[in-house]
């Protein structure tokens, strides 16, 4: 229980576990500029079954302890876990010890939302062990204040993402496919893509009339997102990284229902009807030892905390 009175936590040793999953986006539409500076976006968005895990204990006051299993990510408070669990227990009034432990699967710098996704699990895994009783809409207000990717996490497996990333509507997917995700051994800075994408398009297309008809859909199928996926950061990614759509030519000759970049890249990912046809694209592909090749299925359930 908590007691507000003293913004302590009174509990016996507990901790928590929470699997990240990474997501890909099977439409990315980049749209006008905000006053805010932030681009307004709309976005179909999926979690797929390639999981980090987050783990947190309660312990004595004495702040926010973070460790990982790579040296490539700081533990800092610049980290989204961390601030992530500050924001909650700030949120909450709580003055009391954490450590987390966030061990990392998702490759960084990849459009899939690695750190995002571990943001959003550390708000759901507080909620639960610190016995918060927080809606959707509780914790969708901490995960605002973190990044635009951060509140589809809580809503997924599947949604329509717009706004800034803050308007997330839940959709249903009709059935399970398997991905096919290739991480070249090189990342894509979100920040330039947004600029070369702003520098090198001569207007803002609107929303087709087949993303239109998507949004009015809460059950989506395959066939629909095969014939309106598109991303909008393909064009100025590929023109300076070639390689690129040299993997979603691969991927669609492997025989991929879609092919598509992943948020800003660099990872290019296939949509496949059965798991023996997403192995055999991941053979063909794998021959290049440049690339991280994965196959998961995608997620047909909410983020998992146990």
């Amino acid at each position: 229980m908590t007691n507000r009175e003293s913004g302590s936590f009174h509990s016996g040793p507990s901790s928590i576990t929470v699997h990240a999953p990474a997501k890909i986006n099977l439409i990315l539409r980049i749209l006008d500029r905000r006053s805010d500076g932030y681009h307004n976006l709309w976005s179909v968005m999926q979690t797929v079954a390639l999981e980090d895990e987050v783990q947190i204990r309660v312990t004595s006051p004495g702040g926010i302890r973070l460790s990982c299993d790579t040296e490539l990510l700081s533990v800092d408070s610049s980290n989204l876990v961390y601030r992530a669990a500050s924001a909650v227990l700030e949120q909450a009034s709580l003055s009391i010890g954490l450590d987390v432990e966030l061990r990392k699967r998702i490759p960084m710098g990849a459009g899939l939302g690695g750190g995002s996704s571990d943001a959003a699990a550390t708000i759901l895994g507080l909620n639960q062990l610190l016995k918060l009783g927080w809606s959707r809409e509780q914790m969708q207000s901490v995960a605002e204040q973190l990044g635009s990717d951060v509140p589809f996490f809580l809503f997924a497996p599947a949604a329509v993402v717009s706004g800034r990333g803050e308007a997330v509507k839940p959709v249903w997917m009709d059935e399970s496919r398997w991905v096919v995700l290739a991480k070249p051994g090189f990342g894509v800075e979100t920040k330039w893509a947004y600029q070369e994408l702003a520098a090198t398009r001569a207007d803002v297309r609107p929303l087709s009339s087949a993303h239109t008809a998507i949004d009015r859909h809460s059950r989506l199928t395959w066939t629909q997102l095969a014939t309106a996926a598109e991303n909008d950061f393909e064009a100025p990614v590929f023109a300076r990284y070639p390689v690129l759509r040299d993997i979603k030519e691969a991927l669609r000759m492997q025989g991929a229902d879609l092919a598509l970049l992943s948020g800003s890249g660099a990872t290019m990912f296939g949509i496949f009807s059965t798991e023996s046809a997403a192995r055999r694209a991941q053979a063909h592909l794998a021959r290049d030892q440049r690339f991280q090749v994965f196959v998961v299925p995608t997620c047909s359930e909410p983020v998992t905390v146990s």
